[in-house]
């Protein structure tokens, strides 16, 4: 009893506070000069107004976000490709200059040796290994060459011996491959040798000179150029010696050799293709 009593008692407060609510909103419109009616349902739709107004402004800073983001997006990626093919443009002219560099040189080289002729030719792949040292250029007999045929740089120095030649390219087995000998002398004393490759991974620029009198005498630069051969001409830059010693039956002596042309850089190579003597 006591408990239906108590909710009675709470159903009747609220519903006079739910009516002196709706007298307290009818005064307040009455006292503002608009009809009842009117100021309750303004009353009521104010608070929706604002938040559809507060989304109006949301939705028109994402539209406005969105193809802003896009447009600079756009620019963006304009800008990117002006950079690549500006950055392209740079690599070009700089391939020019090397090569208009490299031709500059090898008129000069020409001037000294008439007798060459010469088929240029860029390196388009390499082939290296522990005991192997080669590379394949992008010429072959279609442009006249043939195996067996030399490899210069512009410096008249010596890079290696065309093995394997098909229509449009050719296998050049370098100066450091261990299965090259190539008859070679002293520069500055005349002392005659073999000299051969000493390919390796970790020291990729060592020839070695074998077979040199016990009694030769030589300095740390000495240049060691070409004898001249049916595959070579004479007088080709193969190296610079470095270091002297006795081999290893204690009986002739060996010179360590620098190689003259830094095949790591190498782009470019010319074949001399005929010379005097060939």
């Amino acid at each position: 009893m006591k408990k239906h009593l108590f909710t009675s008692k709470i159903k009747t407060i609220l519903v006079a506070a739910v009516a002196l609510a709706i007298l307290t909103t009818v005064a307040v419109a009455v006292s503002g000069g608009m009809a009842p009616g009117q100021n309750v349902v303004g009353t009521l739709l104010s608070p929706l107004r604002a938040g559809v107004a507060a989304i109006d402004r949301q939705a028109l800073r994402l539209y406005n976000y969105i193809f802003s983001y896009e447009s600079l997006q756009a620019e963006k990626e304009a800008l990117e490709e002006q950079i690549l093919e500006m950055q392209e443009d740079v690599r070009t002219a700089q391939e020019y200059q090397r090569e208009n560099q490299r031709l500059k040189q090898l008129l000069e080289l020409k001037e000294v040796h008439d007798d060459y002729t010469f088929v240029d030719a860029y390196i388009i792949s390499w082939d290296s290994s522990s005991w192997r040292s080669s590379f394949t250029i992008g010429k072959g007999e279609n442009a006249g060459l043939a195996a067996g045929m030399c490899a210069v740089t512009e410096n008249n120095q010596m890079v290696g011996i065309l093995t394997e030649v098909g229509a449009n390219w050719a296998t050049i087995t370098t100066i450091l491959d261990q299965s090259q000998e190539i008859s070679a002398s002293v520069a500055s004393s005349g002392y005659t040798g073999v000299v051969q490759g000493t390919y390796d991974a970790e020291n990729s620029q060592l020839l070695r000179m074998n077979y040199l009198p016990t009694d030769a005498v030589l300095k740390n630069g000495d240049q060691v150029v070409t004898t001249g051969s049916t595959l070579y001409p004479r007088g080709l830059l193969l190296g610079y010696v470095t270091n002297v010693s006795l081999d290893e039956t204690g009986i002739a002596k060996y010179a360590a050799l620098e190689a003259s042309c830094n095949l790591d850089g190498l782009e470019q190579v010319f074949i001399i293709t005929n010379y005097a003597g060939s």
